[in-house]
């Protein structure tokens, strides 16, 4: 326990959780070897420390070492970075240029975000582990490596096999020992210690004293789920002792620096988002039924019209109607299209109300609306906008009748 605590010393590891002591003993164990090791965890969890510790206690300690971010790195030069390329290989390729594995011949190289390698590298890398063989991009040159892969990723590796997005015999080959990293919820005890680690760095580095919690706003810090891990505390704790005048943090303050919506639920990992599909259909059946509505109040004004021949007193209501069947139908189109409902879906089979409204009645109601929007335009001499808000319908919805009944 003495070299393990010395360890954490080295290393600036805060934390006595029994998960993190595990991952760290396993990797004093397999240090002095030459085996693959994969890195797990959740992004943020400090899984970059792992790789340092064993290369710092192998017999590679004195050869380079070089950490590769595989997610930052664009497709297209993965290959050139890692392996290398000759003079004319591509566009830009000026000049021959050692990649990585060759620069680190003899060292360790740690691959972060393996998960994220394209397949074509991925079967570049499965060579480099079977036999320490690689060749530059343009070249037809077979080059000797001997480098110690330690990587890394917070992917699940089966869900990416599964999907094909990761080659199985490349996990096994990386993975002959595989060390996990719990999550920052998962170490209770240590969340607090690390607060206060932080807090006191930033103490230093700012010249103020440092910040404390009290009682009550360390149970909040307890019980947030940091989904951003150790950096989430770390930028938490650097944002307060920034920004707060008082050194004393209550609960409240704490608060304020914390995602309202996070607190303490369970989080979903690997899950899908569903649509609540049947709520949209009852919202869609609402809209149908009150354009069902609309139009049949809209039959009796226009009857009223006819009538009475009386165009001022029915004309507001006539185009309150109009703009609350448009709002509607627009609603409708824009739902559906996002529902993506089939023509033969359960809309027209539950709710034949749509066909209810006989063919001479509608085409006479299209007349009438015709009629109103020639009205219209001649009123206002043919300017859409005026128009537009004279009939209570927004201008890109008159534009569209004016191009469907060609007026």
């Amino acid at each position: 326990m003495e070299n393990l605590q010395a360890l954490k010393q080295r290393f600036g590891i805060i934390g006595n959780d029994i998960h993190l002591n595990r991952a760290l003993e396993k990797a004093v164990r397999v240090a002095p070897t030459d085996i693959s090791v994969l890195v797990t965890g959740e992004s943020g969890v400090g899984k970059e420390s792992i790789p340092k510790i064993i290369h710092s206690l192998s017999h590679r300690k004195h050869a380079k070492y070089i950490a590769v971010n595989c997610g930052a790195i664009p497709e297209g030069t993965i290959d050139s970075e890692l392996f290398g390329h000759e003079k004319g290989a591509f566009t830009g390729a000026t000049q021959d240029r050692k990649g990585y594995f060759e620069v680190t011949d003899g060292g360790t190289i740690f691959l972060d975000e393996v998960g994220e390698l394209p397949l074509t590298t991925q079967v570049r890398l499965l060579r480099v582990l079977e036999n320490g063989e690689f060749i530059k991009v343009g070249s037809s040159k077979v080059l000797k490596t001997n480098v110690r892969i330690v990587a890394a990723t917070n992917v699940n590796m089966q869900s990416a096999i599964e999907k094909e997005k990761f080659r199985e015999d490349l996990y096994y080959r990386l993975s002959t020992v595989e060390i996990h990293l719990p999550a920052l919820r998962d170490r209770n005890e240590d969340i607090h210690l690390l607060f206060r680690k932080f807090a006191s760095d930033f103490a230093q580095k700012y010249r103020m004293p440092s910040i404390r919690l009290d009682e009550n706003a360390v149970t909040i810090l307890l019980n947030y789920r940091f989904p951003g891990n150790i950096r989430q505390l770390k930028n938490l704790a650097e944002q307060i002792s920034i920004i707060e005048e008082e050194r004393s943090v209550s609960s409240s303050k704490l608060k304020q620096y914390l995602p309202s919506n996070n607190g303490n639920l369970p989080a979903i990992i690997g899950g899908e988002k569903e649509t609540d599909f049947s709520n949209e259909r009852d919202i869609m059946y609402k809209i149908l039924f009150d354009m069902r509505n609309d139009i049949n109040d809209l039959k009796k004004l226009t009857l009223d019209l006819i009538k009475n021949g009386n165009l001022e007193e029915v004309q507001e209501e006539h185009q309150q109607l109009i703009k609350k069947m448009y709002e509607n139908k627009e609603i409708q189109e824009n739902n559906v299209e996002v529902l993506n409902i089939p023509q033969n879906s359960s809309t027209e089979k539950d709710y034949d109300f749509i066909e209810t409204i006989e063919e001479d009645e509608s085409l006479s109601l299209q007349d009438k609306e015709i009629e109103m929007i020639k009205r219209s335009l001649e009123k206002n001499n043919n300017k859409r906008k005026l128009a537009a808000k004279e009939l209570g319908i927004s201008e890109r919805t008159l534009y569209r009748k004016i191009k469907q009944y060609d007026l």
